[in-house]
């Protein structure tokens, strides 16, 4: 593993355990080189799955890419009460969803309706902090109209 300070190509592991959902498994590794320590996380991938990326043009495919869901989940979840652990959960359920779905290629849109409907079931202000960025809102009505359905679906 290379290190991320100096990218020395040998480390040795020090600790090794479980995460706290057990999908995967945290290993504290040292620096052979310069002796700094830091964390990498090892999980199972069942297939690779591309992702289909439309817009402008010519649909795009690039490779599945866990972090680009775990930093918009955590961005809605900012100064939220839910705990990383519970992001943790949401992103690997996403991600058994999407591997053992079967599919080669999925598209965006699919992936983001997976984390809105995660998000709906976890905090509502952060489904509609990330409603707010995937679904476009330009004006406060729109916040307006989709905090109305969110009332109703979370019977507050």
């Amino acid at each position: 593993m290379r290190c991320p300070f100096c990218a020395h190509e040998e480390s040795q592991v020090k600790d090794s355990r479980p995460s706290e959902d057990n999908t995967s498994i945290r290993r504290r590794r040292q620096c052979e080189a310069c002796g700094a320590r830091f964390t990498t996380f090892e999980r199972v991938q069942l297939r690779e799955v591309m992702v289909l990326k439309s817009g402008s043009g010519e649909p795009r495919r690039e490779p599945f890419d866990r972090a680009k869901i775990e930093q918009s989940v955590s961005l809605a979840c900012r100064k939220r009460p839910v705990s990383p652990e519970r992001i943790e959960r949401l992103v690997s359920g996403i991600q058994r969803q999407l591997e053992t779905l079967g599919d080669a290629e999925v598209e965006s849109r699919q992936i983001g309706e997976m984390v809105m409907e995660g998000l709906r079931q976890l905090d509502s202000v952060a489904y509609i902090r990330f409603a707010s960025v995937y679904r476009d809102f330009t004006e406060a009505r729109d916040f307006e109209e989709f905090a109305s359905t969110v009332r109703e679906v979370g019977g507050k």
